[in-house]
């Protein structure tokens, strides 16, 4: 990752559960609090999810926690929140959803230049025989980087 992002949360279970098709970096409207909330690492975005509401996107089901410090004023922690998307980007990624059936799932939030980012995806939901296949995968990945590892120690 370059210098000037900072990645505050990622959805490890949207890799585990879905096939990634397409990724797109997204703004996002915040409240104060939230912004401070988020830079303390107090966000969570599993089982969230993007739809378009009036011909906008927004992003359902993340949840901020809210922040310490914060007031009367501070904010609530599952509302929806406006994805900062161009008209024709919500189209093409809303004709997609409607046409095969795909999702929409935040990948992770991060602060880019000092503001906060999404890096949504397009996404297709697994089989368990696929998630099986997945974990069988890495563990011969990794079977055969320890014996790669163990064969480089003893030619030493």
């Amino acid at each position: 990752m370059p210098d000037n992002i900072k990645i505050i949360a990622k959805n490890k279970k949207a890799w585990h559960d879905f096939f990634i098709l397409e990724a797109v970096e997204t703004g996002i409207v915040l409240q104060g609090t939230e912004v401070k909330s988020i830079r303390a690492g107090n966000v969570n975005l599993k089982e969230s999810y993007a739809r378009v509401d009036r011909g906008e996107m927004f992003l359902h089901g993340m949840h901020i926690g809210t922040y310490e410090q914060g007031n009367r004023q501070n904010h609530e922690p599952r509302r929806p929140r406006k994805l900062l998307l161009h008209k024709r980007e919500t189209l093409r990624l809303m004709s997609k959803v409607n046409e095969r059936g795909l999702t929409l799932t935040p990948l992770s939030i991060y602060f880019k230049h000092g503001i906060a980012k999404i890096e949504l995806a397009l996404v297709k939901a697994k089989q368990n025989h696929d998630k099986r296949a997945a974990l069988a995968e890495r563990e011969d990945q990794r079977e055969v980087s320890r014996a790669l590892k163990e064969a480089n120690r003893y030619d030493d």
